[in-house]
Parts: structure tokens; C-alpha cells; sequence
């Protein structure tokens, strides 16, 4: 029986990963921000046939509650086998490019709160000598662009964080699998135009638990993301900056 904490678990894509386990008697530690959310996610895993299903209301970013949190998590399943950090928002780039407050609790949101779960997760797992961390990330934190830099900024200093808890973690038998989605359809994005690049909820779960069955370490979903991005990196910065993205 898998044991799974989900933090951030009201969203699409962490409820989409849940109801991929819960038919294998996963075990569940559900936190979240929405109570009513949490219990209606919670009695349809029951029903998919997760073994047991415990929720918490907590918002990430009250760092103080942390440690209780996991705490609690960790006693319901007896250890914890895979975290799920999943939580996040999507700044209104225009509003903080002309607020320094909003670009602080923004980067508070999507990066700080993600990191201080993250070095407290990764501790219990290296004492455990077991487990997996996986965190998601994004495709905007591989290069800063005029129209998401702030999302971007916080999402890159998730990802290199990320990749120095791996390293660390790599001889104790921790996996730490950093989640790179692109354009996903999802209530946080409703306002958008849909195209081609766009993916549901569903299909980027299914991603994630590939990705933690296999024991990777950083995934693109979908993978086509991993081709665009690498010629997005390598455009020259002379060339870069003139462009509209």
C-alpha cells in the first residue's frame, strides 16, 4: 500500500494523480486549503478504492504549521512513501511588476513556501532512507520572459533548488523528481486561449505517476515541452530580448 501525502491537493492536476492511486489502495493525506473541496476529493478516493483518506485545512504559505502538518501526515499513514507538493497560483504579471508587495507574497506562494515543505519533507524521507518528493515546478522557470517573469522567477528557484536536494539526497535513496508542465487547462488558467500546446489535468497525472514509478528525476509534460524549452534556452540573449514572449 502506497502511503501519499498531496499538498495542494484541491488542485486539477493533484486531484487528476490521486484518482490514478486510489485504485491501487493508495493511502491518503490530503491538505488543502478548501475544507468542503478536501472532503468531497476525499469521500471519491474512498470510493475509487483508496484504503484510507485523512485531510487537513492549512494554506502553504503559514510556515509555522509546517511541522505539525507533517507530523499528523505522517502518523495517519506510518510513513510516507511519495509527497506530492502541488500547490501554487498564477500571478497577474502587470500587477506586480508594479507592486513590490504582490511580487514578494507571489514569489512567498510559488517558490519560499514550496522550498520550506520541501527541506522538511526531504528530511523525513533521508531518515526514512526511502521515499519520493515530487514537486511541480513549470516550463517558465527556464528562462525569464517579458510576459510571466515573476511566475517564472519563483518556478525557476523551485527547480535548481531541487536539483541540489537531489544531488544531496541521490546516495539515501530519496528520489526528488522536479515536474515541469507546460500549458495546462485547468480552473487556474480558464481565462486563457486554448491551442495545440495545451494539455488537460488528466494527461499531465498520468505523467507524474509514470515518472515517480520509474524513479526519475525531472520530467516535461507533455515531453514535447523538453524540445521547446532547450531551443528557448539556447536563443542568443541579443536576439532574445527583442522578441514578444
Amino acid at each position: 500500500m502506497q502511503k501519499i501525502l498531496i499538498i495542494g491537493a484541491t488542485s486539477a492536476i493533484a486531484e487528476a494523480a490521486a484518482r490514478l492511486w486510489a485504485p491501487r489502495g493508495a493511502a491518503f493525506y490530503l491538505v488543502g486549503r478548501n475544507a468542503e473541496r478536501l472532503v468531497s476529493i476525499a469521500d471519491d478516493l474512498k470510493v475509487r478504492g483508496a484504503a484510507r483518506v485523512e485531510t487537513q485545512v492549512m494554506d502553504a504559505c503559514e510556515r509555522s504549521q509546517h511541522e505539525a502538518m507533517l507530523t499528523a501526515a505522517d502518523n495517519f499513514l506510518c510513513g510516507i512513501d511519495v509527497a506530492l507538493i502541488a500547490h501554487g497560483s498564477l500571478p497577474d504579471q502587470r500587477a506586480c511588476e508594479l507592486s513590490v508587495d504582490l511580487t514578494l507574497a507571489e514569489i512567498e506562494t510559488n517558490a519560499l513556501s514550496v522550498i520550506a515543505l520541501s527541506t522538511l519533507i526531504a528530511n523525513r524521507l533521508a531518515w526514512q532512507e526511502k521515499g519520493t518528493l515530487a514537486v511541480i515546478s513549470s516550463v517558465a522557470g527556464d528562462r525569464g520572459r517579458q510576459s510571466n517573469y515573476i511566475y517564472g522567477a519563483a518556478k525557476g528557484m523551485v527547480s535548481l533548488f531541487l536539483q541540489g536536494l537531489r544531488n544531496r539526497l541521490a546516495k539515501q535513496g530519496v528520489q526528488v523528481l522536479t515536474i515541469k508542465p507546460g500549458f495546462v487547462d485547468t480552473p487556474m488558467t480558464a481565462a486563457f486561449p486554448k491551442g495545440a500546446l495545451w494539455a488537460k489535468p488528466e494527461s499531465i497525472a498520468r505523467g507524474i505517476v509514470r515518472a515517480v514509478e520509474r524513479g526519475a528525476d525531472e520530467v516535461y509534460l507533455p515531453g514535447f515541452w523538453r524540445l521547446i524549452m532547450l531551443i528557448i534556452r539556447h536563443i542568443p540573449e541579443r536576439i532574445f530580448k527583442k522578441l514578444s514572449l
